[in-house]
């Protein structure tokens, strides 16, 4: 038995590494909001879940260092990519966020928001915490979680990523994610190009009224109500959307 546990302590040591680095990515459990001891206890439940099953087809214990860490950071690197996957589908409620407070008024590049930071807005970081809310409120978080005990069957340990399918991956799910973000916003942006017309028609009729300086919080206040009108119809639009980018992810090979 004692002979075993460095062999055994180095495979729990490889699943680790991919599920750890899965888990700082993935929807709802690796939010900034969640503390590290809450990740770091889900981390090691995960590991004693999944190293009964894989056990047999982990590599054996390396002779060398070199060896030994080329294995550890492959499978970083695999855990890494898997959890930027799940999370790049995620993050389009939060661009949509972001676009909407671009055509609402709420966002200007000449004066940032001390609270947010420089590139946040107030609407994108609203809907950054309700897709978490929504992801482990509905159980969607388990999807990627399935997903990472199958790709061991797609990727074994050791072997790394194929740089080429892994590139393809990436770039589809950036761009299914920029698609829905504006998919989402389209309601927003057709209002705003609407009262954006109907502000310059009104600009050509009185010359010498300041008319985008008075109707400045007027627009805000309608992009507001447009917003609320339209988010309950975007949110399940947007969940559809996540799982199925969950239950069907690029293949790899």
């Amino acid at each position: 038995m004692g002979e075993e546990l460095p062999a055994l302590a180095f495979g729990a040591v490889l699943v680790a590494a991919r599920v750890g680095g899965a888990l700082m990515l993935l929807p709802g459990l690796g939010e900034p909001e969640v503390p590290p001891t809450v990740r770091l206890c889900f981390l090691l439940a995960l590991v004693a879940l999944l190293m009964p099953p894989l056990s047999p087809g982990l590599p054996a214990l390396p002779e060398g260092v070199p060896e030994l860490a080329r294995l550890v950071a492959t499978e970083s690197l695999v855990g890494v990519f898997l959890g930027f996957l799940a999370r790049v589908a995620m993050l389009a409620l939060a661009q949509a966020g972001q676009v909407a407070a671009l055509t609402i008024g709420l966002s200007s590049p000449l004066q940032t928001d001390a609270v947010f930071g420089g590139q946040a807005t107030a609407t994108g970081r609203l809907f950054s915490l309700l897709a978490a809310v929504l992801v482990l409120n509905t159980g969607l978080y388990a999807l990627p979680l399935g997903a990472l005990a199958e790709s061991y069957s797609v990727l074994p340990p050791g072997e790394g990523l194929p740089l080429d399918k892994g590139a393809e991956a990436v770039a589809g799910a950036v761009a299914a994610s920029f698609g829905l973000a504006l998919r989402l916003a389209a309601p927003l942006v057709l209002g705003a190009m609407l009262g954006q017309v109907a502000l310059g028609l009104v600009a050509r009729l009185a010359p010498n009224l300041q008319i985008y300086a008075v109707a400045g919080s007027g627009q805000i206040l309608a992009g507001l109500l447009l917003l609320a009108l339209v988010l309950p119809a975007l949110l399940p639009v947007w969940a559809a959307a996540v799982q199925d980018a969950f239950l069907h992810p690029t293949e790899l090979r």
